[in-house]
């Protein structure tokens, strides 16, 4: 099992791609793990046969555990010997056989682990159902939605003595879903940090109207460039980074009774699943990056992540985060400090408000683009000041910075 991330102990199997006895060619896709982190191929070390699965798909071991063996060219096989306990899994129990349906066709999709349970406990195929997520994937939202549209009659009754009932009595309106195993670890580990960190936030807001100019005179010519939009996101990650580096004892981590401070800014940046979980893939040195270096980086790891390419080490050695919850038009977000780091920071939605312009002239109101900026950080690592005054520096730059310079 390999170490997918700095702080991951272990990994589930969730899928072998070759039998025992099948070729095998250096790098091609092995298995499928996936983590509180991330879900990933593995793939082969080197070119050869599956000699032996020590691990069946559905098992969670710990990071370092032998899980197969693939013998080489020309490798002389060892003498026959008895399979592990865990060659096989255990069998289902009679009436889960007699009741299982066929595996759901997922014509080439990459579906969650969810979405598969989901078609595969109510006999469904992804081809009969519209994906509302990117690419037209679909999401956990589409297998129920179309669970409760389809004419009651059609929806099997779960058997009394089924382990898993993933929809009860007709008319109850209600479904049993399972937590996928991202979502499982997810919670358990902001659980932990929840407990464990003692947690401050704080909020400024902050006019956007010098990025919203920007985006104006830029966006245009950017999407026909890019072949996307050019969003807030980019613009605050820059000015985070600028931040850190005069407030860095946010941009560090607890270690015991130390805080470890970073001169490298590694941001991650938490990215949504199509709803099916959160990951939170890294940005390296994002402090040197340009705003149009990180508006790309930004959407090479988002893509990265929803359609499971990124690597694990795109997954490790985050210093300080961001969490945009802003797309959606949140008002205000208190997120979790994911330990060892020491703040995160929430980017919410931006709406034109009525404000008040200072000026020599005199006061007067106008309408402008605001948005909330929400910070929660660890109490043992900086006091409320300290991460005040960081805000007041993001407030400023956001506020005050010539963008359109940065987009040339």
């Amino acid at each position: 099992m390999p170490q997918l991330g700095e702080t991951v102990a272990e990994g589930t199997v969730t899928n072998w791609y070759k039998q025992v006895g099948d070729a095998v060619q250096a790098d091609e896709a092995l298995f499928d793990v996936e983590t509180d982190k991330v879900s990933t191929e593995i793939p082969s070390p080197i070119a050869g046969v599956l000699a032996e699965v020590l691990v069946p798909a559905g098992q969670t071991v710990k990071v370092g555990t032998r899980l197969a063996v693939v013998r080489g060219t020309g490798e002389q096989a060892a003498p026959a010997a008895p399979q592990p306990a865990t060659q096989t899994p255990p069998p289902m129990p009679a009436v889960a056989i007699a009741n299982a349906p066929a595996s759901p066709r997922s014509d080439g999709q990459k579906l969650s682990p969810v979405v598969r349970r989901l078609l595969a406990e109510n006999g469904l195929d992804a081809a009969d159902i519209r994906g509302t997520g990117r690419d037209g994937r679909v999401t956990r939202d589409d297998v129920l939605q179309h669970l409760e549209q389809r004419p009651q009659a059609a929806t099997p009754a779960p058997s009394p003595t089924s382990i898993a009932q993933p929809a009860p009595a007709a008319g109850t309106g209600e479904m049993v879903v399972q937590l996928n195993n991202i979502r499982r670890k997810t919670g358990a580990a902001m659980a932990r940090a929840w407990a464990s960190v003692p947690h401050v936030l704080q909020a400024v807001e902050a006019n956007y109207s010098r990025i919203e100019a920007a985006r104006r005179e830029k966006g245009a010519s950017w999407q026909t460039r890019e072949g996307y939009e050019l969003t807030y996101l980019p613009f605050l990650a820059w000015a985070v980074c600028q931040a850190l580096t005069r407030y860095d004892q946010l941009n560090a981590r607890i270690d015991g009774d130390n805080l470890i401070v970073s001169r490298r800014v590694q941001l991650g940046i938490a990215v949504d699943l199509n709803h099916d979980g959160l990951v939170v893939p890294v940005i390296r040195d994002a402090q040197d990056r340009t705003v149009p270096a990180l508006a790309r980086e930004i959407r090479r790891i988002a893509i990265g992540a929803r359609t499971n390419r990124l690597k694990p080490d795109d997954f490790s050695q985050a210093t300080y985060t961001i969490s945009n919850s802003g797309v959606f038009g949140t008002l205000i977000t208190a997120p979790i400090v994911n330990p060892p780091q020491v703040g995160i920071l929430s980017t919410d939605g931006v709406r034109k408000r009525p404000i008040v312009i200072e000026s020599p002239e005199g006061d007067s109101i106008a309408i402008r683009p605001v948005g909330v900026l929400a910070q929660s950080f660890d109490h043992r690592a900086v006091d409320g000041a300290y991460s005040a005054a960081f805000l007041r520096e993001l407030k400023r730059i956001i506020e005050t910075r010539s963008w359109m310079d940065d987009l040339v």
